[in-house]
């Protein structure tokens, strides 16, 4: 399933790799924080801000650990669709989260401002 989110991502069917996320949740196949990640790169790519923050909050309810990956993907999200507040949010939960906050994550966060 990484393989067909990840061609997803490459390919910028966003839509499509939402389905097989929530196609593996229903058919209670634990997704991997890699399969979320993939996803929420494709969402991130097309600007589509609110299903990657949907995708992080699934990660999250899945027991899976959200990473830096995850994160910087859902801030650079917001910070093309100008989403400043959900960004600087994000990078809240980061550090609360003991997620490492590397430099370009602080860049797309500040970037939005």
């Amino acid at each position: 399933f990484n393989a067909a989110v990840s061609a997803c991502e490459r390919g910028c069917k966003w839509e499509k790799a939402i389905c097989i996320v929530n196609m593996m949740a229903q058919s209670m196949i634990k997704s991997s924080t890699t399969t979320f990640n993939a996803a929420i790169s494709a969402c991130e790519k097309v600007i589509e801000w609110e299903w990657s923050l949907q995708l992080l909050s699934m990660l999250a309810e899945a027991d899976g650990k959200p990473d830096t990956i995850s994160y910087s993907s859902v801030i650079s999200a917001c910070e093309k669709a100008g989403e400043y507040g959900n960004a600087l949010q994000l990078t809240r939960m980061m550090s609360q989260s003991s997620v490492e906050l590397d430099t370009d994550t602080l860049s797309s966060a500040i970037s939005t401002c």
